[in-house]
């Protein structure tokens, strides 16, 4: 499983209220639904306060003075003003359901747009699963933040204090009473808040590995079956479900213990007003209708104190879930070039150069020695140059770098005397070509998969002549709806080498200029083998080449070879020189065992 880098979640310093505030871009848009949604519910939310103050009217007046038609209207009011109450509420809920759809569909397109733009070397680091539950998980707890936490953090707040000038207006000894609960509860709430967000953000790390496993278990089936390892990946898996379980429950410990202080707390000082003030209505100090009221108002603030640790709770996982999307929005893009462009060489085509060429993986040990050291080499306009060398010797790292999809660490790579790192990627990647070793298929039909390689003009007569080239015209027309036929995820529903025979069309489907195939016949049969390479030869006349080679018939493609050994190209020529010349390349070329 990949490594992710080490999250700054647990940083000290760090503020839920900054890291949230960088969704503001995203919400500006929706802002004047999302002010209107709250303005809507504090005016429901203070009806609620309004109720007391019928209750007090009732006691002191109609009940009080025996008036059965005033208590009836008295009731009525208390119906109309429940009824307006929910029906505020219900239309809150409406304002905000449209626009935060928006807001996360908008983040997520954001999130896909720039995993597509991040270099390889980022993906090479991060787990799928990990990017999957950013683009899923994280992003439904943003958007139930929009719409519930951060409306009712402001609602209560606005609430609360309303119901204390209230408090403190009908009697201001009672109304102290129940401020005495407002220090420890924000100490307790400051606690709380950075305890709990480390470990929702622990969770949700974890959901990502669990993610992780998941995809990995589908895609990798296969395997898992024929090596009969299902009982040990649902261990596995089971191990990872307990940490989550673990971590979940010491999030619910926290929330419980908030809960309970919450709730404790003001009751106890509810308890004590409702002491104080029957004294007082005892001696005449205080009317009956002043206490209903009072005390009625301190119940309706219970529910806005009291959900104070689940908002919280709330804004916390939302607050690691938007630290969590934007580690990735943050990540480093590939430069679009290396510098400012400058001109190409002028005087015709000069096919491909590697100069001095060095590359070492970012995430190497400190020392280790590059993958590719110094490299020089040149495939002349129009030929094909097959690259050959042991395991390790950093051919696939070499095609990698043509097409950008890895930095050279030194030197310079030029396509028709320009250096490709002051190219646009755009305009590089649709000069250059390229199948690799391991066929990636999508969940598409065919044609969609083929097409992919060319111009968005290309049509049925580009696929099916890259098709007849790659040998796979005559099992795509078998298929129930020929290229019409949707392959299934990552092409499982094909053979090895029809993937790679669909792989190896796409390469050729748009007529590069230049074409680099990572050892691209090894899956083929011999018959299809043979086949294919007469179909190539006739593609390789019209482009400039670079072919991983691994078996002599694939190396019989190419004008002149080259050695790779050791990040270095140990000797370049003909097929028979080579086999005449030098030693190795013959051992390579004998498909013996070992050397001996």
């Amino acid at each position: 499983m990949p490594e992710n880098p080490v999250p700054p979640a647990s940083a000290p310093d760090r503020s839920a209220v900054r890291v949230l505030l960088r969704l503001w871009p995203y919400v500006r848009p929706v802002r004047g639904r999302l002010f209107t949604a709250a303005f809507v519910a504090i005016v429901a939310s203070c009806l609620s306060l309004v109720i007391p103050l019928v209750l007090k009217w009732l006691v002191d007046g109609p009940v009080a003075d025996r008036d059965p038609g005033g208590v009836w209207l008295g009731a009525l009011y208390l119906l109309l003003l429940g009824i307006a109450e929910a029906v505020l509420f219900g239309f809150r809920r409406w304002l905000v359901a449209r626009p935060l759809a928006g807001v996360e569909a908008r983040m997520r397109s954001d999130l896909y747009g720039r995993l597509q733009r991040l270099p390889i070397a980022f993906h090479d680091r991060w787990a799928s699963g990990q990017l999957l539950s950013r683009g899923t998980t994280d992003l439904m707890l943003v958007r139930m933040f929009l719409a519930f936490p951060l409306t009712f953090l402001l609602v209560n707040g606005v609430t609360i204090l309303a119901g204390y000038v209230l408090l403190l207006s009908q009697d201001w000894s009672l109304g102290l009473v129940l401020l005495t609960p407002v220090l420890p509860l924000v100490v307790v709430c400051s606690l709380f808040e950075g305890r709990y967000g480390r470990v929702a953000r622990r969770a949700q790390d974890q959901v990502g590995d669990l993610t992780t496993v998941v995809e990995e278990s589908v895609l990798g089936i296969r395997i898992v079956k024929g090596f009969g390892r299902h009982r040990s990946q649902a261990r596995a898996f089971r191990e990872l479900s307990e940490h989550l379980r673990g971590t979940e429950l010491v999030k619910a410990r926290l929330l419980a213990m908030i809960w309970a202080v919450i709730t404790v707390v003001p009751e106890l000082a509810i308890g004590a007003a409702l002491v104080l003030g029957t004294v007082q209505v005892a001696d005449g100090d205080l009317s009956a209708g002043t206490l209903v009221a009072f005390l009625s108002t301190a119940l309706a603030l219970r529910w806005p104190v009291e959900s104070i640790g689940f908002l919280l709770a709330m804004s916390q996982e939302a607050a690691t879930a938007t630290e969590r999307y934007f580690e990735v929005m943050d990540a480093e893009e590939e430069p679009e070039t290396a510098a400012a462009p400058e001109a190409p060489r002028t005087g015709g085509p000069d096919g491909v150069r590697f100069e001095n060429v060095t590359f070492r993986y970012p995430d190497a040990p400190e020392g280790a020695p590059p993958v590719l050291d110094g490299v020089d080499l040149h495939i002349r306009p129009g030929e094909t140059l097959a690259l050959v060398g042991g395991t390790g010797s950093g051919k696939t790292t070499l095609t990698a770098l043509v097409p950008r999809l890895h930095e050279t660490t030194g030197g310079r790579i030029l396509l028709d005397g320009e250096d490709i790192a002051r190219m646009e990627r755009r305009r590089l990647r649709s000069l250059v070509s390229v199948a690799f070793e391991e066929p990636t298929l999508f969940s598409a039909s065919v044609g969609e998969n083929v097409l992919m390689g060319a111009d968005d003009a290309a049509g049925e007569p580009e696929l099916w002549r890259a098709l007849a080239v790659a040998q796979a015209d005559g099992f795509v027309e078998r298929l129930p709806e020929a290229a019409a036929t949707q392959v299934g995820e990552q092409g499982l529903s094909l053979s090895g080498g029809q993937r790679q025979r669909l792989a190896l069309a796409r390469a050729v489907v748009g007529r590069p200029r230049f074409l680099v195939l990572d050892d691209p016949l090894s899956a083929l049969d011999v018959h299809t083998e043979v086949r294919v390479e007469a179909a190539l030869r006739e593609v390789l006349r019209e482009t400039t080449a670079l072919v991983v080679a691994h078996r002599p018939s694939t190396v019989m493609l190419a004008d002149r070879v080259a050695l790779l050994s050791g990040g270095r190209i140990a000797a370049v020529g003909t097929h028979q020189e080579l086999l005449r010349s030098n030693e190795e390349y013959a051992w390579l070329m004998s498909g013996e065992k070992e050397r001996r």
